[in-house]
């Protein structure tokens, strides 16, 4: 079982940057495919992009494409959203996500279902 942390929420100006942060618990955070999800109000949750375990393969939903960069620190139990150029239409609350991928070192998930642990969530705001 892991734990997830966010961190790094807040307001920016469009044009901006941001990055968040989510710490994971326990000592087996390489094992584990990790997303990030983002959900506005009255909106369902979507994906935003996703990370293999062993961090060689990404994928990113189109509107971010370009503008957001997935990574992680195996060492440090710590999963990346680099965010840039923002927009006002990115606001929302950012949900990391993960799931043990044992088997499948390069494998990305990109829905909802497919992911077993969530955080609890960032705010992220961007002013027009």
């Amino acid at each position: 079982q892991v734990q997830l942390v966010e961190s790094g929420g807040g307001l920016v100006q469009a044009g901006g940057s941001l990055r968040l942060s989510c710490a994971a618990s326990g000592r087996t955070f390489s094992t584990y495919a990790m997303g990030w999800f983002r959900q506005a109000p009255g909106k369902e949750r979507e994906f935003v992009a996703a990370i293999s375990r062993n961090g060689a393969n990404t994928y990113y939903e189109d509107s971010v494409k370009g503008r957001f960069t997935i990574s992680r620190d195996n060492a440090k139990n710590t999963a990346y959203l680099q965010m840039t150029s923002m927009k006002p239409e990115d606001t929302a609350n950012y949900y990391c996500a993960a799931k043990e991928s044992p088997l499948s070192p390069s494998i990305v998930l990109l829905t909802t279902v497919q992911y077993k642990y969530w955080g609890q969530g960032t705010q992220v705001t961007v002013s027009s």
